[in-house]
């Protein structure tokens, strides 16, 4: 029998789509070895518009991936855009492009793709455009800018301003009405427009008009402690050789792209261990024989405050090459590399969280909730890196899949304006997930489409947030543009059958426990006096006008305290040393509490989580739900 023709002459259709499938399975599972040697075609230069118009439906502010998204999506609505920056910025992307944060945290899909070497993202839309035009999980620079540029260029309805010197919101009482701006010659300009989107990486604009926001950890008690910054830097001669030697290395991984691993810097000799540190390597690859890596961290760093965000620049630019030395001299696979060049900006991980509608809590991650009102959704581990140089972060737990609710970019008091990209409303916690560009992106995708509906329907952000019609027209309009957005169920993991389940839920809320990328809570494991110690220390923090004292003071006679098992009536005395007024401990623990403990003498890691749940809602009235 011949391959493409049977006996009557009539092609064999089967036998050519195998053929076909064949060639698309071998694109895939190829696809980024052939782009990873694609030759660049240079910086494409990035031109203001020409003139600025008085008055435009809508304002993006932040040329991030968030703020380009937002743009595009909304000038696909037919929407006139202006796309505006005020920092010193002379390509798009921002974080990606100038941050140099060139490998991506992804949102994976629960529901696997067929096609070998094909991810299944997530939200998928403009996201997933940009993407397919990049290398591959870890992608050049010069590209991601490239194909940023080049969909907000297509769009004939984006006007593009960067580097205006001051952006401030233009205010009649609540609602944001438009943007005050100087140009970088020190022209004024007053731009009107029927809605702003704040895709700063630090909501700058919202926060001057007055949206409500915590700073940093203060919603658990600590306004003071953020996620260390980071400085990007690029190292040079990393030939096809030098990158097949790192997955080599032991524990260490590596794809056509990206690479992750040598977890032995995280012992590299800091030349100032207040501020600065190593973690493992975060391995980018670009076209050219670079690589760019993320892993070195800088503490106790305001990003609000220009004087300590140059101040920490500095710490990591006169450390970076110690770094390149160490890595030569301990590392064979790095033995003949040099440092090329340091990143632009900083990439600052946390600053401002919005107090929106909705603020998504880690009990929403905890169970992979979806919302009625969902425009994106996440997957990424919720990652909580370094505060400090004996404070190496947590991998909180892994996710399957959870949405974000639209109300989660909507602020509180002020109508007019949406916030996208990661200082929308996620608690802090929870923020270590949220916060990857990826959902950033398809925000900004869902805040352009959001515009469209709410000068159609001539009705504020906060009514669309309040109406399953408009919120399904949303959605939509968001497939529409080639976002994948529709409810989800997902198998409920092991721990939220557990007894202890509900104190559970409180532990991870005020980060007393965390499950790492197996979700392995311990919920089974004996506690001891001093985890409980270090558990009620933190509920004094965040709940101070309730609870007093430093219960380590009880224990400070006590030998090796971490190895003491915690028993019913030592939790009880602890309890008491931290209440503001006298009172029975029995009345602040349930009964069933009480009686699912299997062992006075020995209390788990459960029984203590319970305990502290029903403490919290009995002194404050807080529920973890």
């Amino acid at each position: 029998m011949k391959l493409f023709h049977r006996g009557n002459g009539i092609p064999n259709i089967f036998a050519i789509l195998i053929i076909i499938l064949l060639l698309l399975v071998f694109w895939f599972a190829f696809k980024d070895s052939f782009s990873s040697s694609i030759p660049s075609g240079g910086l494409l230069k990035v031109e203001n518009s020409v003139k600025i118009k008085s008055d435009y439906d809508v304002i993006v502010v932040g040329t991030d991936p968030e703020g380009v998204a937002a743009a595009v999506s909304a000038a696909r609505n037919n929407l006139s855009v202006l796309l505006v920056d005020g920092r010193n910025r002379a390509i798009l992307g921002g974080l990606m492009t100038l941050g140099w944060l060139n490998s991506l945290d992804l949102n994976y899909s629960p529901e696997k793709t067929l096609l070998p070497g094909k991810h299944n993202f997530l939200n998928k839309g403009i996201f997933q455009e940009w993407y397919d035009k990049v290398e591959g999980t870890s992608f050049d620079v010069v590209t991601a800018a490239n194909v940023f540029y080049e969909l907000v260029e297509k769009e004939k309805n984006i006007d593009l301003l960067l580097g205006a010197s001051e952006i401030k919101p233009q205010m009649e009482q609540s609602q944001v009405t438009g943007l005050l701006l100087k140009k970088k010659d020190g022209t004024a300009l007053t731009v009107n427009a029927k809605a702003v989107i704040d895709a700063t990486q630090d909501a700058d604009i919202a926060a001057d008009a007055g949206v409500p926001f915590t700073f940093g950890r203060e919603d658990i008690g600590d306004p003071k402690t953020l996620m260390a910054v980071t400085l990007v830097f690029k190292i040079g001669n990393v030939t096809q050789t030098v990158w097949d030697s790192f997955s080599r290395h032991p524990n260490t991984g590596a794809d056509s792209r990206s690479a992750w691993g040598f977890w032995e810097m995280w012992d590299y000799p800091s030349t100032n261990k207040e501020r600065v540190r190593m973690r493992g390597l975060n391995i980018g690859r670009q076209i050219d024989d670079t690589i760019l890596i993320n892993a070195l961290q800088i503490m106790g760093v305001d990003p609000l405050d220009p004087i300590q965000m140059q101040e920490a620049y500095e710490i990591g630019k006169n450390e970076i090459p110690k770094v390149v030395d160490y890595m030569k001299q301990n590392f064979k696979e790095f033995s003949q590399v040099e440092l090329v060049d340091i990143a632009p900006e900083l990439y600052v991980r946390e600053s401002r969280h919005m107090v929106g509608e909705y603020r998504l809590k880690m009990t929403d991650v905890l169970e992979n909730r979806d919302f009625w009102d969902r425009i994106a959704f996440g997957s990424y581990n919720v990652d909580i890196q370094s505060t400090s140089y004996s404070d190496r972060g947590a991998i909180m737990m892994n996710p399957i899949q959870y949405a974000i609710p639209f109300r989660s970019i909507v602020p509180q008091q002020i109508d007019g304006i949406l916030v996208v990209g990661r200082s929308a409303s996620f608690d802090s916690l929870p923020h270590g997930s949220a916060r990857v560009i990826p959902v950033g992106m398809a925000t900004g995708q869902a805040a352009g489409a959001a515009v469209k509906l709410s000068i159609d329907k001539k009705i504020t952000f906060r009514q669309i947030s309040k109406s399953t019609d408009e919120i399904q027209r949303l959605q939509e309009m968001l497939n529409e543009q080639g976002m994948v957005i529709k409810p989800y169920k997902i198998d409920q993991p092991d721990y939220t059958r557990h007894r202890a389940y509900r104190g559970l839920k409180a532990a991870v809320s005020l980060y007393l426990s965390v499950g790492g990328e197996q979700n392995k809570f311990d919920l089974d494991d004996n506690s001891n006096v001093k985890r409980f110690s270090n558990n009620l220390k933190r509920i004094v923090k965040i709940y101070s006008a309730h609870f007093q004292g430093d219960p380590d003071i009880i224990i400070e006679n006590m030998e090796n305290p971490e190895k003491v098992p915690l028993t019913l009536e030592f939790v009880k005395t602890m309890i008491s040393s931290i209440l503001v007024t006298e009172s029975d401990i029995s009345a602040h623990i349930d009964k069933e509490t009480i009686a699912e403990i299997k062992d006075p003498n020995k209390l788990t890691n459960g029984d203590a989580y319970m305990i502290i749940a029903d403490l919290i809602r009995s002194v404050t009235g807080v529920v973890f739900e």
